[in-house]
């Protein structure tokens, strides 16, 4: 059974926000096995704005990512970026992975990750110059890592491997960042660096789409949020979709009550 909530628009206006939605996805299904992962999911990002994908374990969050970007092939639907399929449009998005999901094993350097977020731009066998080497030191220094270009990644704290990431993800100057668990595992001050370039990225125009597991900062983070599980639950504002009952419908009475009585008295 399909449910519809007060926080979707009306269907007349949805293909002409659609076309301009800095990522929109439609009817998307992925499976692992016999079961789907996500089911026939639609999401509308809103340009401009952070949003929060929230839901339990397994409700398909990351999956859900991944289907979008095209990492993981769905069965059914697609999505688009800026009214446009995504491979075509690559150069205006950056994506930061989930941290478990790299081999932290393999022997490069902090400044040569980041520079890989220009290889868009110059092509596997464009030129590195000093002008490259310079923005690439300019966006360590924007996550506090500067002094750590010439380590080897794998030499680096959890935290610390993240915010290379992200800082790969600035040199990549996009319209569009999508991150996947960017707070799982890193230490209070990692987070803190973190949101505060996140910010300054939505303040500057652009988009953030991240992957979030703690309820308890969603209000402080986040302007959007999108509820999963495995189904599309509710997206919106965060004062008008953070909701109990959505969260219900989300994780489950009990847990959700739990949970808004912890954030209120927070």
């Amino acid at each position: 059974m399909s449910l519809r909530l007060a926080t979707e628009r009306p269907p007349e206006t949805d293909a002409n926000h659609r076309d301009s939605s800095p990522l929109a996805v439609r009817g998307m299904t992925v499976s692992y096995g016999q079961k789907p992962a996500i089911f026939s999911v639609d999401m509308t990002v809103e340009p401009g704005r952070m949003t929060a994908i929230i839901g339990p374990n397994g409700a398909g969050k990351s999956t859900l990512l991944k289907a979008a970007l095209g990492i993981l092939t769905p069965l059914a639907g697609a999505a688009t970026v800026y009214g446009k399929p995504v491979e075509k449009q690559r150069h205006r998005i950056a994506y930061v992975p989930q941290r478990a999901s790299v081999d932290w094993d393999f022997p490069t350097r902090v400044i040569d990750v980041v520079l890989m977020g220009l290889y868009p731009q110059l092509g596997l066998l464009g030129r590195i110059r000093p002008t490259h080497r310079a923005r690439a030191g300019d966006c360590l220094a924007r996550v506090g890592m500067e002094d750590f270009a010439d380590r080897q990644i794998g030499q680096l704290s959890g935290g610390q491997q993240q915010r290379v990431f992200l800082a790969r993800a600035l040199a990549q100057d996009a319209d569009l960042y999508l991150l996947d668990e960017p707070f799982a595992g890193v230490d209070a001050a990692t987070e803190k660096a973190i949101i505060g370039v996140l910010k300054s990225l939505r303040d500057a125009g652009k988009t953030v789409v991240a992957v979030h597991h703690d309820l308890s900062t969603v209000t402080d983070y986040f302007d959007n949020v999108f509820l999963i599980n495995t189904r599309r639950i509710a997206e919106g504002p965060v004062a008008t979709t953070f909701v109990t009952a959505n969260l219900q419908n989300a994780y489950g009475g009990r847990l959700a009550g739990a949970q808004m009585e912890a954030l209120a008295l927070s």
